[in-house]
């Protein structure tokens, strides 16, 4: 598959177009609601049809989940392409086919991979194509259905490709070296977002944010002079993980099956259950999601892997 141009596809005159998102990690530990990146080998793709009504309908859900809801409104991927009639006063409208690659409750951006792939379809519709910065405000209203709050750190790696800071208005792609590769492990385990967040309520010391902060500066400047130095140093979320943790079965173990195989970093993919580990090269990774993934089965659990470089592939038009 090849990344098309919006403005020069053949799709933007079409009635149908195809995209399909991929899975991320949110909050990469030290950048809560901020920070993600996308990880190949997991997605969800979303067919939608132009029509002549004002309008966006959910024609039919497909794949690893079936019983969400088919009223647009309700719905992430439909709430954002209503977002995006709405906001461009379109004089057309929007039928919608989802095909789910990705569990809800999983830690992997699921509810917005269906909004960001929803959203880059319908964008590749459009008359005059937008650019991709320009659809991030539609997959937020399409997000906030499923996870009660506005943010866009699965959002925007979805988006733009790799690893994104993704503020509340702005989309900044960070350089992260190639050769640097993700593993994300997911066990058989939902865990609901508002579940996770609900673990988050309470009181923090200042010096919690103090070390969080120069946790995620040390990652970022690692990452722009592609020091693995500096990221190791940085990779370690003391804010959110200890939290939610207990959450997570087996997690202390899973984390440490990642660390003994020389990962940067590993800690909660988004909201969890997922786990993930940073790790500078390939084949480190591979052997660290098989130890991860027999961490779980000792937690009771069966999981399933992905192995992918932490710059992967933004969401594309099919």
């Amino acid at each position: 598959m090849r990344m098309l141009k919006e403005d020069t596809s053949p799709l933007a005159r079409a009635d149908v177009a195809i995209a399909e998102a991929y899975a991320s990690v949110g909050n990469v530990g030290i950048g809560f609601d901020i920070l993600g990146h996308c990880v190949e080998g997991a997605g969800d793709r979303a067919e939608v049809r132009r029509i002549p009504e004002r309008t966006v309908r959910i024609a039919a859900i497909h794949g690893v989940v079936t019983d969400l809801p088919l009223k647009a409104e309700d719905n992430t991927a439909g709430a954002a392409l209503l977002s995006m009639l709405r906001a461009l006063d379109l004089p057309f409208g929007f039928e919608l086919t989802l095909h789910k690659g990705i569990a809800l409750g999983s830690g992997m951006g699921g509810s917005a991979a269906s909004c960001v792939a929803a959203v880059v379809a319908a964008n590749a519709l459009l008359d005059a194509p937008l650019p991709r910065e320009a659809l991030y405000p539609f997959a937020m209203d399409g997000e906030v259905v499923a996870s009660g709050s506005r943010h866009g750190d699965n959002l925007g790696p979805m988006l733009m490709g790799g690893l994104v800071l993704a503020t509340d208005r702005r989309l900044v792609k960070i350089p992260v070296p190639a050769e640097w590769h993700c593993a994300l492990v997911h066990p058989h385990v939902v865990l609901e977002t508002r579940k996770a967040r609900a673990a988050l309520v309470g009181a923090y010391a200042i010096g919690e944010f103090v070390a969080q902060s120069a946790n995620l500066a040390l990652v970022l400047a690692g990452c722009y002079r592609g020091e693995a130095a500096l990221v190791r140093e940085g990779l370690s979320d003391v804010l959110v993980e200890p939290r939610r943790a207990p959450l997570i079965p087996g997690f202390h173990a899973v984390k440490q099956a990642a660390m003994d195989h020389g990962a940067f970093g590993a800690s909660i993919s988004g909201a969890g259950p997922s786990v993930f580990g940073w790790f500078e090269g390939r084949a480190d990774a591979v052997a660290a999601a098989h130890d991860m993934q027999a961490a779980f089965r000792a937690a009771g659990h069966a999981s399933d892997a992905l192995v992918a470089p932490i710059d992967g592939p933004a969401a594309r038009v099919l």
